[in-house]
């Protein structure tokens, strides 16, 4: 048997099989206990989970964040463009917030509404019912438009390059097999699916890591980083792809990474992302009834911060692992026309056989807990936001049918926006630039809701709004003007210029200050927020208590080890 075979040989066939059954069988089981334990069917476990150690809710954050974008969408922009894009991975750091600041807040609304919370519960709660309906309508157009058909469309790009699989059996498999998942597994089939890819995963990863950089640098895993380096030093117009500032104009990276605009813009999606964004938080605000204030905030909080270990990895797993793959095809190991496929034929090329399967194995459970991950959220904004407030009193099963059919009405649409999503070159940058545009008012809106008593409840909705209008205007004129980068000719263009041809990232920062500044000049003219909405982000003493019992010395060692790590990066890949 050819153990260095470069194709999928029976050995690797046999692994991936008797794995994937074993993992349905682990899921199974698990979703089985589970019912048994809970008497009946329950929305909130189905939408939710409940009670999930620290551990579980950290890889569920991971798991739940990495998706095919990064197996082909990263791995293919570090083939292409190097470390620029990590600041968008590099964010262990940012997630901390969520676990130190915001879920305190959260906690306190979920004492008071009784229920676990959605993210629009909160913003109905500090503003109006209004603002937290926009959430929920832009929430699930985001996520049908830009997660659930990138991760599809991306799912099959990369089954098309690892197996040669045609690209719709890959993608329509995929997401039939997880809408098939998420019905019937709910969040703890999903929890459960992340702690079984997640270990997988990064061992898989880190494989093709090292073994990529033993086979570049001919055994010699240190020989492999130099020469890598050394190649990727050289790219860029000999500006390099190895920093991730570009400081001089004369750089080709600088007209869409201009310098330190880059991490701002970074920061902004990912203070959205990672403490507002449902599909998150979700993972955070599952408790067992009657639990204590301090052991739910605890366990949350861990759970950040092992997702902040986690998040350091991305880079090493999917990014280095393309910059390898363009040294390697640039010594004639193999062809690589295509960087998106970058990591796919790494995986065929430097792991020997068998092994293919397991990471295989590792890699599919990610697709599809990342996929589920979005379907469930999509559910769980549906019931909590739209139908349990117009059909109250049902039952819970009743409640359970509905998400079920909510995700199937998300497979749908999924599946109607995949061909449009066929026709767009640059998919990586495209997710981040709709993202750029929905991320500075829902940073703005939930940052000032909760540390400040002064805006009130109309500047929270009219933001919202406001923010989301001029997203959408700048979306149609990037459909026009390619992103700026287009010569529009005529005075509308001409005059308008300002608006649809400034960099991404500064058109980012410039909106955030914009409605920073519009939400307080609102705020003078419009009723000031009720005493119960002020209650709403005013810990009393015995909620502050509890914030002090839920932390200890392994929290401060454990944040600070995050935030190391990261700085550590930064200064290496400056």
């Amino acid at each position: 048997m050819n153990w260095s075979s470069t194709e999928f040989i029976w050995l690797d066939w046999t692994v991936l099989a008797v794995g994937l059954i074993g993992v349905v069988w682990a899921v199974y089981r698990a979703i089985v206990k589970d019912k048994k334990a809970q008497k009946g069917e329950d929305s909130s476990a189905y939408l939710f989970g409940k009670g999930e150690p620290w551990y579980v809710i950290g890889m569920a954050i991971f798991a739940a964040n990495i998706g095919s974008e990064h197996l082909v969408g990263l791995a293919g922009t570090g083939a292409k463009s190097g470390v620029g894009m990590a600041h968008w991975e590099m964010q262990g750091w940012m997630i901390l917030i969520l676990g130190w600041l915001f879920v305190p807040f959260y906690q306190l609304l979920i004492n008071k509404m009784g229920k676990i919370i959605t993210m629009p519960d909160f913003l109905k709660f500090r503003y109006t019912k209004r603002t937290g309906y926009w959430l929920s309508v832009i929430t699930l157009v985001a996520y049908i438009l830009t997660k659930v058909s990138v991760t599809a469309l991306t799912g099959g790009i990369f089954f098309k390059y690892l197996w040669g699989l045609n690209f719709w059996y890959g993608a329509i498999g995929l997401i039939l097999i997880t809408a098939v998942f998420t019905v019937f597994g709910g969040m703890k089939g999903v929890m459960t699916l992340s702690s079984i890819q997640t270990p997988i995963l990064i061992i898989g990863s880190f494989l093709v890591l090292f073994l990529g950089l033993a086979t570049l640098g001919g055994g010699s895993i240190v020989e492999g980083w130099s020469s890598m380096m050394d190649y990727c030093g050289q790219l860029n117009n000999g500006y390099g792809t190895t920093h991730m500032f570009h400081w001089e104009e004369g750089d080709s990276m600088y007209q869409e990474y201009p310098g330190f605009v880059v991490f701002l813009g970074a920061c902004i999606i990912g203070f959205w992302y990672w403490c507002t964004d449902q599909h998150i938080v979700q993972r955070v605000l599952g408790q067992v009834p009657g639990e204590d204030n301090a052991e739910v905030m605890k366990r949350a909080r861990r759970g950040t911060i092992a997702a902040g270990f986690f998040k350091v990895l991305p880079c090493f797993m999917f990014l280095i692992p393309g910059m390898i793959a363009a040294a390697l095809a640039e010594k004639g190991a193999f062809d690589l026309s295509e960087t998106d496929a970058a990591f796919a034929i790494m995986v065929q090329q430097v792991l020997p056989a068998g092994v293919k399967g397991i990471v295989t194995i590792g890699f599919i459970c990610a697709l599809v807990a990342s996929l589920a991950a979005f379907f469930n959220s999509c559910a769980t904004l549906f019931v909590e936001d739209f139908y349990k407030p117009l059909k109250q009193g049902l039952s819970e099963a009743h409640y359970v049918l509905t998400g079920r059919i909510a995700t199937v009405v998300v497979v749908i649409l999924g599946f109607a926006w995949l061909p449009i999503m066929m026709g767009m070159d640059t998919l990586y940058n495209y997710l981040q630039g709709i993202q750029s545009l929905l991320a500075p008012a829902m940073a703005v809106v939930f940052a000032c809701g909760i540390l400040s008593k002064k805006v009130t409840p109309k500047a929270g909705e009219y933001t919202m709004i406001v923010g989301f209008l001029i997203g959408m205007v700048r979306l149609v004129t990037n459909v026009f003007t390619d992103t700026g980068r287009a010569v529009m000719e005529g005075a509308f263009w001409e005059n308008t210029a300002w608006f649809w041809q400034t960099n991404w990232l500064v058109f980012e920062c410039w909106l955030l200050v914009f409605l920073l500044v519009f939400i307080y000049v609102v705020s003078l003219f419009t009723p000031a927020p009720s005493q119960a909405q002020i209650d709403a982000i005013t810990f009393t003493k015995d909620f502050k208590k509890s914030i002090k019992e839920s932390w200890g010395a392994f929290d401060i060692i454990g944040t600070l080890v995050v935030v190391g790590l990261c700085a550590a990066f930064y200064a290496y890949f400056w």
